[in-house]
C-alpha cells in the first residue's frame, strides 16, 4: 500500500489558500478567519474518511475511528495547522495532511482497528498569536492552567475567550486529555534544516528533540525628543536592547555544543521616528540538546540583561516556555526503521533542533516522529517546500506504523 500523492498534493494546495497574506506566504493565526476556514476543511475531510469529529476547549480538532475495543487507549496521528507570519505551506500542515491520508488509507483498505485511531490537528504550536508556543499539546496534557489560559491576550488585547467565540468555538469544553487514553502519538514534520536533502535521504527517524526555553525581555527607559535630548542624557531602551541582542551570537558560540540563541520578535515603543524609545520588548529563544547547556545559557542571558540595569534603565525577564530535551520512544523508533527497511525507503537517524508537539506528549505517552527533507533547508518562509513524493513515503510509513500500533486488520465482513 502506497499513499496517494495526488490526494496529498491537493490537500497541501487547498489548505495553503487559507492565509491572511495571499501571495506573500502563509499567515494563519490561531482563532482567525483563516483558522476557521482551514478548520472546516480539515473537519470535512475527517468526516469524508468516516471519522467522528470533535473539538476540545482549546480548539484542537480530533477525528476518531473507533476501535473494536473502544476502552483501549487511542493512537494519535497529526500535527498543528497554525503558522508563523509569512511562513510556508508545509510546516505543521504537512503532518495534519499525512494524518488525513492515514485515515483515508484505513477507509480504503477497510481497516478495523482494535485500538481507536485519532487524527489530530492542533492549535497555536508556533505561539505567534498568544505566545509561548505548543499551546494545543500543553493544554491537553494539563500544563496550562485554566487561569493562565483565560489570562492570555494577543497584541491587540483580544482575549482567548473572545477570539474563540468569534469563530464559534467553546472554551468551556474540557481541555485536559487523560494520558492513559493515549497509546501513542505519531507526527510527521518537515525537517526545517538541510541534513536530509544533503544526504539525499527521504526519511529521518527522530531520536530526540532539543530542549528549549523562550523568554520575553522588557527594557524600560525614558522617552524624549530625538533632536533636543543630548546623547549623555538619554535612557534609550532600544540602544540597550541592541547591546544585549548583539551579544547573543558570541555567547552561544562560547557555550558551544550546538547551543543557539535567537531574537525573532522585537517591539519598540512609542515607535516614532523622532522619539527616543522608552520601552522595548523582545524575545529570546534558547535551544540545546543538553539540558545543562540550556540552563547555563539561561543563567548567562539573565546575567547579561540584569547587568544593563541602571537608575534610568529597568529590565524584566519572563520565562514563557521551558522544555527539557526529549527522547522519542525506542520501540516506536524500531517500528519506524523496520517499516522503512520493509518498504526499501532510505532513512537515517536524526535529532530535531526545533520544538514540536511530540516533545510535550513524550512525557506522557510513547511518541514517534519522522522528518522529510526541506528544500535548501528552508522553513518559516514562503520559499518553504517539500517533495510530495517524500510526503507520500512518510504517510505510508506512518500508516504501516499506525496499523501495528492499533492492531488494525482488514474488516472480513466487508470483503
Amino acid at each position: 500500500m502506497i499513499a496517494n500523492q495526488q490526494r496529498i498534493e491537493q490537500h497541501i494546495n487547498l489548505l495553503s489558500e487559507y492565509t491572511a497574506t495571499p501571495g506573500a506566504g502563509l499567515t494563519r493565526l490561531t482563532y482567525s478567519k483563516d483558522d476557521l476556514d482551514a478548520r472546516n476543511y480539515i473537519k470535512d475531510k475527517m468526516k469524508e474518511y468516516n471519522l467522528s469529529v470533535s473539538e476540545d476547549g482549546l480548539g484542537n480538532i480530533f477525528g476518531k475511528l473507533v476501535g473494536s475495543n473502544p476502552e483501549a487507549p487511542s493512537v494519535l496521528v497529526g500535527s498543528h495547522f497554525d503558522s508563523v507570519p509569512n511562513g510556508g505551506a508545509y510546516d505543521g500542515a504537512a503532518g495534519v495532511i499525512v494524518g488525513l491520508e492515514v485515515a483515508a488509507l484505513y477507509q480504503e483498505q477497510q481497516i478495523q482497528p482494535v485500538n481507536s485511531l485519532e487524527i489530530i490537528a492542533m492549535v497555536e504550536e508556533e505561539g505567534t498569536r498568544y505566545g509561548g508556543g505548543l499551546m494545543g499539546s500543553r493544554g491537553m496534557m494539563g500544563l496550562l492552567s485554566e487561569e493562565d489560559f483565560q489570562a492570555l491576550v494577543d497584541k491587540d488585547g483580544i482575549s482567548i475567550k473572545e477570539a474563540m467565540t468569534s469563530i464559534g468555538l467553546d472554551c468551556t469544553k474540557e481541555k485536559y486529555r487523560d494520558p492513559k487514553s493515549i497509546k501513542a502519538f505519531l507526527e510527521l514534520h518537515i525537517e526545517q534544516g538541510p541534513i536530509l536533502e544533503e544526504k539525499n535521504i527521504s526519511i529521518g527517524v527522530v531520536d530526540a528533540v532539543v530542549g528549549l526555553t523562550q523568554l520575553e525581555v522588557t527594557v524600560q527607559g525614558m522617552a524624549g525628543h530625538a533632536g533636543t535630548t543630548p546623547m549623555d542624557r538619554r535612557a534609550d531602551a532600544l540602544v540597550i536592547a541592541a547591546e544585549i541582542i548583539s551579544t547573543f551570537p558570541k555567547l552561544a558560540e562560547e557555550i558551544g555544543h550546538g547551543t543557539v540563541i535567537t531574537t525573532g520578535q522585537l517591539e519598540v515603543f512609542p515607535n516614532g521616528s523622532n522619539v527616543i524609545p522608552n520601552k522595548v520588548i523582545f524575545s529570546v529563544d534558547i535551544r540545546s540538546g543538553d539540558e545543562k547547556n540550556v540552563q547555563y545559557s539561561i543563567s548567562k542571558v539573565r546575567q547579561l540583561i540584569e547587568s544593563k540595569t541602571t537608575p534610568t534603565i529597568r529590565t524584566t525577564i519572563e520565562q514563557l516556555l521551558y522544555t527539557t530535551p526529549k527522547m522519542m520512544d525506542k520501540n516506536i523508533g524500531t517500528i519506524l526503521t523496520e517499516t522503512c527497511e520493509k518498504l526499501d525507503i532510505p532513512y537515517c537517524h536524526i535529532n530535531s533542533g526545533a520544538g514540536h508537539d511530540a516533545m510535550i506528549f513524550s512525557d506522557y505517552t510513547a511518541c514517534g516522529m519522522i522528518f522529510i527533507p526541506s528544500r535548501d533547508g528552508l522553513s518559516h518562509c514562503q520559499e518553504e517546500w517539500s517533495d510530495v513524493n517524500d510526503l507520500a513515503k512518510g504517510a505510508t510509513i506512518l500508516y504501516e506504523t499506525a496499523l501495528r500500533l492499533t492492531e488494525g486488520q482488514h474488516d472480513k465482513q466487508s470483503n
